[in-house]
């Protein structure tokens, strides 16, 4: 029998389908999931679902930044690296925290994560390869990596501003503005910094 992983993050729950295998005390049923957001009327399993997508590319892009501050050869990469791996480890509590405010459970592992896992691998396997390629391109896909999952954040935040902003108020809209709030500097400070440094590189190549 062909066991699919429930998630990386060990103590995960998660829905069975298909030939997923979950111990008994790590399943997530339906009902589990449809009170998500329970004061607003909301879609509360396809919002848990995405919750759980999103705090899943939140821990593959700390990850991506330990690998990129071990393999960077440039100080200021190696500086910003660090600084932004702090930052998104913040985030990823924030957004654990917003995911109990809204009666959830962070260790649930949807569907969608899993494969938000699986795409995660897929960006940072030509890093893996660092071996075979020469300083200049790796450094130049270890930027455009950090670029990628850094305007993913940002638009995965962005969607519940978004949200936050449709929803009457309730204790979910407060929950989910203060999450934004504490972010939404970084996320651009981020993506701005890692277009800027790409664009930096290739020009200086160039011209």
């Amino acid at each position: 029998m062909r066991i699919t992983t429930v998630t990386k993050m060990p103590g995960g729950k998660a829905i069975p389908i298909g030939m997923t295998v979950v111990p008994p005390e790590r399943r997530m049923g339906l009902s589990d999931l449809e009170g998500f957001g329970v004061d607003e009327e909301l879609e509360g399993i396809f919002l848990a679902n995405f919750m759980s997508a999103f705090a899943a590319h939140e821990r593959c892009v700390v990850h991506l930044y330990r690998m990129a501050t071990g393999l960077t050869r440039i100080p200021e990469c190696r500086e910003k690296y660090t600084e932004f791996e702090d930052h998104t480890e913040d985030h990823l509590r924030i957004l654990e925290r917003l995911i109990e405010r809204l009666d959830g459970d962070p260790m649930y592992a949807s569907p969608q994560a899993r494969m938000t896992e699986f795409v995660a691998t897929k960006l940072v396997e030509p890093i893996l390869l660092e071996g075979s390629v020469d300083p200049l391109t790796l450094e130049l896909t270890l930027l455009e990596a950090v670029t990628l999952a850094e305007r993913k954040r940002r638009l995965n935040w962005k969607l519940i501003s978004e949200l936050a902003d449709q929803m009457r108020e309730t204790i979910s809209k407060q929950a989910m503005r203060e999450a934004v709030e504490q972010v939404e500097s970084d996320q651009d400070e981020h993506v701005r910094w890692a277009e800027t440094r790409w664009l930096r590189m290739m020009i200086a190549q160039v011209m």
